[in-house]
């Protein structure tokens, strides 16, 4: 039973409902016993009150302690006479004798193995009556009348229970529906289930089911996305690196084999590097899929961080590198290392194309509509029909054999996304080269 209740809303319904259809049934029962027996007892005691009352004008003619005549006994209730000295000179039958009770108006007393009810009056000249009732008659008529109004209730109880069962499985019908839908999926359908016809305690449910499809089915996509790219771009350092071994292997003197050895320590670099930022890539799209917190950051302490990284680089190529303007207390919702792995690439982007002994700024603006993180060098910029190419994932601005994987930017648009920020490429006007901004949401 208890295994129903917990496995089986729709038992759970049926047995809580059926039971609260019992209790109220029961409640009513009762309340309509209390009533009546109320009522009863305010009837009853007006009729005793009257009978006694009406008994002092003179007792029936040929009234004795034998009791009435048979035509005049009633037995529901009982009329018994008495003296001053406590002598009873009637009774309304015979085996009804009850104790005499000294107390004038209505008691409850005992007697003969039940309670009655008695009512006692006296006379002008002394004379003590007394009209008593055994409880259990009214009783007995505040339980019959209390059954008359809950038989009905109890010979529809079949009928009701059908039209209980009816009602529940019929709003159960849209649960089960999307049970089936769900049920008769294949492993890879990730599409939304509908929502058409479903009560408003079931829709959210249905929402958060399909809000997770999606969320699974962009993981889905990002892996194989990643998988293809690994196949694609891995192919051509993978033969590269194996190439530049068999020149390794042919090396014929020292300098040679010291050629092919700096070869092969560069081809492995690129390698690692373009396997770093393809997993970068995909752990961040994940991190989209995901729904990932947010939290507040600095991005001051961020842009800091971020030029430490890039600084080595700068420096080996003379570049002035550092932070041009930065408002005070500027924070964004994010997540800090996530927004360091933008900064960081957008300053190695601009370290790489950037020509000896140039210029990177870096500016940190708020602004009403949000905080807006600027880097601009003075390199050779992009064509404007090229800057909205380069977000694209291994495409290298310039000719074919400039350096990097093509990566970088695609990281900076994937890592923007996930925190609700515009990526927009243009002209600097102070340096001359590439202005990359990244427009974020104000808090």
């Amino acid at each position: 039973m208890m295994r129903a209740l917990t496995g089986s809303l729709r038992a759970r319904l049926l047995v809580f409902l059926l039971a609260a259809i019992v209790l109220a049934a029961g409640a009513q029962a009762l309340v309509a016993y209390r009533t009546v027996l109320q009522e009863a007892d305010q009837i009853f005691d007006y009729h005793m009150q009257q009978m006694a009352l009406s008994l002092r004008a003179g007792l029936p003619p040929g009234a004795a302690v034998g009791g009435l005549p048979g035509g005049e006994q009633n037995f529901e209730f009982v009329v018994q006479v008495w003296t001053s000295d406590g002598v009873r000179i009637f009774e309304s039958a015979a085996d009804a004798a009850l104790p005499q009770i000294a107390v004038l108006g209505f008691v409850d007393a005992r007697a003969r193995g039940t309670t009655y009810r008695v009512y006692s009056v006296q006379t002008r000249d002394g004379l003590v009556i007394q009209v008593a009732q055994d409880m259990a008659v009214r009783q007995r008529m505040a339980g019959a009348l209390a059954l008359r109004t809950v038989g009905p209730a109890a010979l529809m109880a079949p009928l009701l229970m059908l039209v209980v069962w009816w009602v529940v499985s019929l709003s159960l019908k849209p649960v089960a529906r999307v049970r089936r839908q769900v049920a008769a999926r294949q492993a890879d359908d990730l599409s939304p289930v509908s929502e058409a016809g479903l009560p408003e305690e079931v829709r959210p449910l249905v929402q958060e089911l399909n809000l997770l499809f999606a969320r699974v089915r962009q993981a889905f996509d990002a892996q194989k996305h990643f998988v293809a790219d690994a196949a694609h771009e891995l192919r051509s350092p993978l033969a590269a690196l194996k190439l530049q071994v068999q020149g390794l292997q042919r090396a014929s003197d020292d300098a040679t084999r010291e050629v092919a050895v700096g070869r092969l320590a560069a081809g492995i670099d690129r390698a690692t590097r373009l396997v770093e930022q393809m997993l970068a890539l995909a752990r961040h799209e994940a991190s989209i899929a995901g729904g990932a917190g947010l939290a507040p950051v600095d991005l001051s302490e961020v842009a800091r961080l971020a030029i430490s990284d890039a600084v080595a680089g700068a420096q080996a190529r003379s570049i002035d590198i550092g932070i041009a303007h930065a408002d005070a207390v500027v924070s964004v919702n994010g997540q800090p290392e996530a927004l360091r792995m933008l900064l960081r690439n957008l300053l190695d982007n601009a370290v790489k194309y950037t020509p000896e002994g140039g210029r990177i700024d870096l500016r940190i603006e708020a602004a009403p509509e949000g905080v807006r993180l600027v880097v601009e060098d003075s390199g050779p910029g992009l064509p404007p029909e090229e800057r909205g190419r380069v977000l694209d994932r291994f495409y290298r601005a310039g000719q074919s054999q400039a350096p990097g994987s093509g990566l970088g930017l695609a990281i900076v648009q994937s890592i923007a996304t996930l925190h609700g920020a515009t990526l927009l490429l243009d002209a600097s006007q102070s340096l001359g080269g590439l202005r990359v901004t990244v427009q974020f949401p104000a808090a």
